[in-house]
C-alpha cells in the first residue's frame, strides 16, 4: 500500500465507500472507518498503521494547499 487509492481500494473491500466532496472530510471520515476496522481486528496492525500515515500525509498536503490559495 503506497498511495490513497490504494487505501480507497482496501475499504472499498469492506465495502465502504467514501466520497463527500470534500477532500478533507473524505480523509478525516477513511480516517475514523480505518480505526473502526482495526478495532473490529479486521485489519492487521501493519495494514493500519500504513493506511493512516498515508492519510495522514494527504492530509496534511490538502491543507498545505488550502492555506497558499
Amino acid at each position: 500500500m503506497r498511495t490513497l487509492y490504494d487505501v480507497q481500494q482496501l475499504l472499498k473491500k469492506f465495502g465502504i465507500i467514501v466520497y463527500i466532496g470534500d477532500r478533507l472530510a473524505d480523509l478525516e471520515l477513511m480516517e475514523l472507518e480505518l480505526r473502526e476496522l482495526y478495532q473490529a481486528r479486521v485489519l492487521e496492525n501493519r495494514e493500519y498503521e500504513t493506511a493512516m500515515l498515508i492519510i495522514r500525509q494527504e492530509k496534511r498536503l490538502e491543507k498545505e494547499k488550502r492555506n497558499r490559495g
